[in-house]
């Protein structure tokens, strides 16, 4: 029986969504297996996926030009899915034309003969729709997912498609927080750094501050609503707190001269280093953003704390031991342990949401590189390779996709990998230069 759900979009358009079937029951184990991508484990596979031509859902009707744009952000969005391989529809015996949408309109064997292993049909009703979104396994002949989207205006159409996206994922991983996030980015504006957002996809990119001066470090609170940053205006540091639904910033000024690195634990406390007595240690704001106990306990310079999605873990860089490492402490206890032995320089540390992996920026003799440090086994993996330099890495709350910062065509943009190290893909943000990405899941 099918299952109904409805999305009210942000500009009150509301859009129905009907979940066409369930996955439908697997013939056999193995089969079932062979759709499971382990994105986590360390040997992620691919996928073949073919995109047919879209059709009208009634015989001979025609379909609106909005259709070719749909199957255009499909095909880009998809492409952020590094375990799925497009493949041209000009390499399917007999093309991509389909004589329908559904499965008895599909000769499986052909895609089969290209070694295609998911097949997406999109059927529109008319220029509002309703638009039918389904994709096909060719070896069971099967639906695995299936979507209709009523109320559909040219504007809906990049929103539809990374939804239908996020859905896959999940089905294909388990996982679709992807393409349900916001990053937040510095961008240079002359002499002055503003902070604005956009998805990890590219789209719906808005400037979030307009406050002249230097805008940095963004960190989201874990529901999304708020931005710590720090501001360095009229020679002085502010800590700065964004209230992402009314667009107001809250400044408040804090003991000693600098604000470096705020980020929020999964409980709402902001955390920040300070220098009230000469180097920059970590402390606690209390609830009204007075400056609480300092929470790790060194000589040296300490900055840029992380925490994982349960607070009980906090990634940070020291300079105890003369040059910058990193280390993590036990929340609970107290008790900080060090992460980095390799390099001079490592910096940037960013723990992953299941507490599990730490990614930071190493300076190597080819420039800063993008390495990832495994807490259980203790090893260790280069991720990025240039050129030039990559920093500032953030994991997506997935666990999965990371976004860093590189000068790599000769201005910092931002570019997304995975813990599995796959290509780098710049996210298409505009003209500009951007830094220091940070991510938070849509509320």
């Amino acid at each position: 029986m099918p299952l109904f759900s409805v999305f009210i979009a942000p500009r009150a358009l509301v859009i129905v969504i009907v979940l066409l079937c369930l996955l439908l029951p697997a013939r056999n184990v193995d089969a079932q297996q062979t759709l499971s991508i382990d994105i986590f484990g360390p040997g992620q596979t691919q996928l073949n996926m073919a995109l047919t031509k879209p059709l009208g859902l009634a015989s001979g009707q025609q379909v609106p030009p909005e259709a070719e744009t749909l199957a255009g952000y499909l095909e880009e969005f998809l492409g952020f899915m590094p375990f799925l391989r497009l493949v041209p529809g000009s390499r399917i015996l007999g093309g991509d034309v389909l004589p329908g949408v559904t499965a008895q309109d599909v000769d499986f064997r052909r895609f089969r003969l290209e070694r295609v292993d998911l097949v997406l049909t999109a059927g529109w009703g008319g220029p509002g729709g309703p638009v039918e979104l389904r994709v096909f396994e060719t070896f069971e002949q099967r639906l695995i997912l299936g979507r209709a989207y009523t109320g559909v205006t040219p504007a809906d159409l990049s929103e539809i498609a990374a939804r239908f996206c996020a859905d896959l994922m999940e089905e294909l991983t388990g996982q679709g927080d992807f393409f349900r996030s916001t990053l937040a980015v510095v961008r240079t504006h002359g002499e002055n750094k503003e902070l604005w957002a956009a998805s990890p996809l590219g789209h719906g990119m808005r400037q979030l501050t307009s406050l002249g001066g230097i805008s940095m470090s963004p960190a989201w609170s874990r529901d999304g609503r708020q931005l710590a940053f720090t501001l360095i205006n009229d020679g002085r540091h502010y800590l700065g707190i964004l209230d992402k639904q009314s667009g107001d910033v809250r400044r408040v000024q804090l003991p000693g001269n600098s604000v470096i690195s705020p980020v929020f634990n999964p409980r709402g406390n902001i955390y920040v280093s300070l220098n009230p007595d000469g180097s920059p240690n970590i402390y606690r704001l209390s609830d009204d953003m007075r400056m609480g106990p300092r929470v790790v306990q060194s000589w040296a310079i300490d900055i840029s704390p992380s925490f994982d999605a349960t607070g009980s873990r906090m990634a940070y860089v020291s300079s105890r031991l003369g040059n910058p490492h990193i280390f993590v402490v036990d929340t609970a206890s107290g008790e900080s342990r060090r992460v980095t032995y390799e390099g001079t320089y490592n910096t940037n540390p960013s723990l992953s949401p299941d507490g599990r992996l730490v990614v930071f920026s190493r300076q190597t003799s080819e420039g800063h590189r993008i390495f990832m440090h495994d807490l259980q086994t203790g090893r260790e993996r280069q991720l990025t390779f240039g050129p030039r330099n990559d920093v500032s890495p953030a994991w997506a709350p997935d666990s999965y996709f990371i976004a860093f910062s590189s000068n790599r065509s000769g201005e910092y943009k931002i570019y997304l990998t995975t813990r599995n190290g796959d290509a780098a893909r710049m996210v298409p943000l505009g003209e500009g230069e951007f830094a220091s990405p940070a991510w938070a899941r849509q509320p």
